[in-house]
């Protein structure tokens, strides 16, 4: 018996198979959609996923200006920053957000940013995600292929 052939393969950057996807966001529940697509950034859908590696894809998120809230919580959720000064912490609702200029963009960075690892992979993993209010997007040259969101778990 050949014990060599049940080593645990760890991918790295040279054999990472990345691709690029594009996701409808029309009428998804933020959150949800938020969550599948930091997977999908982080490649657990893969099968040689692995922690420490960028092997995920490059994510395009259309419609990002058709996404909805359950309940409330346009108004009622409350998102918090800091400027690092005395008396600094703002806060906003997700429709002032909305309100101002790629407020779809930056509410859905914020989202997936959220459900991403707090460290230097983490940021590089939020710029492999590109988001768009309309249904056009600049990444034609990379033949994206578009998947449904609903069907990953």
């Amino acid at each position: 018996m050949d014990t060599l052939s049940y080593k645990t393969i760890s991918a790295n950057r040279e054999t990472a198979t990345k691709e690029w996807v594009v996701v409808d966001a029309t009428d998804q529940v933020v959150g949800r959609l938020g969550a599948k697509v930091a997977k999908l950034l982080r490649g657990k859908y893969k099968p040689n996923f692995t922690p420490h590696v960028d092997c995920g894809d490059n994510v395009i998120i259309i419609n990002a200006d058709k996404v909805k809230f359950t309940g409330n919580k346009w108004n009622d959720k409350v998102y918090l920053s800091y400027t690092g000064y005395p008396g600094g912490q703002r806060e906003i609702t997700p429709a002032r957000l909305m309100a101002k200029p790629n407020g779809a963009e930056k509410l859905m960075k914020k989202v997936v940013k959220g459900m991403l690892p707090k460290n230097r992979l983490g940021a590089k993993l939020l710029g492999n995600l590109y988001v768009y209010a309309g249904s056009e997007h600049k990444h034609e040259a990379q033949t994206p292929k578009v998947i449904d969101i609903n069907t990953l778990k």
